[in-house]
């Protein structure tokens, strides 16, 4: 079975470069470099963006058609702490399923939240993101929510508002914000390869 990651010495003839050290460490070719991004080289590449939250927005592209929605992970009140963290690796597991290897996945980076308990849901979230990619040795990367803004809109401080014109603009129908948000870090990750272009 062929590596889902490889060094940043081996970018020229694989679908992707992986984004952590732990996948160059894995795959012996950790050579210090900073690895910063997932270059997408294969249209047929099946590609996931979030926006974590509560309400979890997600774009998929997978053989050319892209997909889009929101994943409710609000806790019923007889739900513990930890069940919105496991319902979202099961729906991640789940995906993988239905849509097939799932060869990069990018997120919101979201370094400043207006809440605690809005950053206490995205860390878990995220963590069972990062931990989900890597375990099943998929390149993930973070997106800052300017550089989304910035692409969608051409301003970088541009509102929610904004945001969601600018993908209903592109062709695309989102129910809120969060879905808006998802279809556009999928856009930019395909329009620029990643980041790279």
């Amino acid at each position: 079975m062929p590596e889902k990651s490889t060094s940043v010495t081996d970018v020229t003839d694989r679908p992707l470069i992986g984004v952590t050290r732990a996948h160059a460490c894995a795959s012996r070719g950790d050579n210090r470099q900073p690895v910063t991004s997932v270059t997408i080289r294969h249209p047929d590449l099946t590609v996931l963006a979030l926006d974590l939250g509560t309400t979890t927005g997600w774009a998929l592209q997978s053989q050319s058609l892209i997909t889009s929605g929101c994943l409710s992970l609000k806790p019923s009140r007889f739900d513990g702490g930890g069940m919105r963290y496991l319902r979202f690796r099961r729906w991640l597991e789940q995906l993988q399923i239905d849509a097939g290897p799932i060869g990069a996945v990018y997120f919101e980076e979201v370094r400043r939240h207006v809440g605690t308990d809005a950053a206490h849901v995205y860390g878990g979230l995220l963590g069972q993101l990062t931990g989900w990619c890597e375990e099943c040795g998929i390149a993930y990367q973070g997106v800052p929510v300017g550089t989304i803004k910035q692409f969608a809109t051409g301003k970088g401080n541009a509102d929610k508002a904004a945001v969601i014109a600018a993908v209903r603009a592109r062709g695309f129908s989102p129910v809120d914000d969060n879905e808006a948000d998802a279809i556009a870090i999928l856009l930019w990750a395909i329009e620029t390869g990643g980041g790279v272009r």
